[in-house]
């Protein structure tokens, strides 16, 4: 089998780096947070309604007289994302452009630069076995070969895209080698059949320049923790998808941390893992968007479709907005 063929599922968590995916609506698994006691369910869900704007995938942004529409996406191919791709499509129907994480530019260079130069992804020094214990070396491959990764392809990647290998459930990787997309990829597509121009909202290298920010003990801690939550992977998937066309996906996160800790990661680990995830893949990357997504609202009305949890928390896009006086209403309620 072609190396492409391996890859090409690292592109989406590179592209979305989120720190969990939800599944495609064929994956076969339980709802783990349907299955928590009552008392647990109002304990997380509590948690994360106490984040700004935690509820809701589709919002609108006013200042006067520009606008901003806000999707929340997630990147896997669901046949339930219907109806919120009608809905963008109306907003796009007057939008002078459409700013994504990644556009088709983006996405062709990445994948061109993962075939033309492999230090971006692999590593030309130690590899995993000599990196990890022998017992979590073993444990990684168990969970790789459920992903249809090999062992000996896997030892020699750098650890967090090994991590974001093992967020994806099993059961999406073939979909993802197919080509196929999510939310993201069909707004685009939706976006160029009406004429309406695509315009990332950061460079294609950004995945390479953030894991390259993260010491060698935070990525493997990374990886550990990917590994500990394989086992579920499925079952998170299914749960992380129905939260998120329930319209709460910052419950998504809170529950991520939940079952970590479940799963058997000390307490105080998991919290530098949440912080450090959500200030890297989140926080900066929101505070890098907000004067590109300003500066396009003032040529016209603008939609931006970006990751779910871009949008809540009090380093949200939302609520930077709202800071900068933006008025923001939920539009999916």
């Amino acid at each position: 089998m072609k190396l492409a063929t391996f890859l090409r599922p690292l592109l989406a968590p590179a592209l979305s780096l989120c720190l969990a995916l939800p599944a495609w609506a064929e994956c076969r698994g339980k709802n783990i947070f349907d299955a928590l006691p009552a008392a647990e369910q109002e304990a997380l869900t509590a948690e994360a309604d106490s984040a700004p704007f935690s509820r809701g995938l589709l919002f609108s942004a006013t200042k006067g007289e520009e606008k901003i529409t806000l999707a929340g996406t997630y990147h896997l191919p669901d046949p339930r994302h219907d109806k919120l791709v009608g809905a963008l499509s109306k907003a796009l129907d007057d939008a002078s452009r459409l700013l994504v994480e990644a556009g088709p530019d983006e996405q062709g260079k990445l994948e061109h630069a993962i075939k033309t130069d492999p230090t971006l992804m692999f590593s030309t020094g130690k590899t995993l076995p000599q990196m990890m214990s022998e017992q979590d070396w073993n444990m990684t491959k168990v969970a790789l070969a459920a992903h249809g990764m090999p062992a000996f392809l896997a030892a020699k990647m750098r650890p967090a895209f090994v991590a974001m290998t093992l967020s994806l459930p099993p059961c999406a990787t073939a979909e993802l080698a197919k080509g196929q997309g999510g939310l993201d990829l069909q707004v685009m597509t939706a976006a160029e059949a009406d004429g309406v121009p695509v315009e990332a909202l950061e460079p294609w290298d950004t995945v390479f320049k953030l894991f390259n920010g993260i010491t060698e003990t935070e990525a493997l801690e990374m990886l550990r923790a990917a590994v500990i939550g394989a086992p579920l992977a499925d079952d998170m998937g299914v749960t992380m998808g129905d939260l998120y066309f329930r319209g709460e996906p910052r419950l998504i996160w809170e529950l991520a941390r939940y079952q970590a800790v479940a799963a058997g990661m000390d307490a105080d680990e998991v919290e530098r893992q949440m912080k450090l995830s959500e200030d890297l893949l989140m926080v900066a990357r929101n505070q890098n968007w907000l004067p590109e997504i300003e500066a396009a609202a003032e040529d016209g009305p603008v939609v931006v479709a970006v990751g779910a949890l871009h949008l809540s928390g009090e380093e949200g896009l939302l609520r930077l907005l709202e800071k900068d006086g933006w008025t923001i209403k939920r539009l999916d309620s």
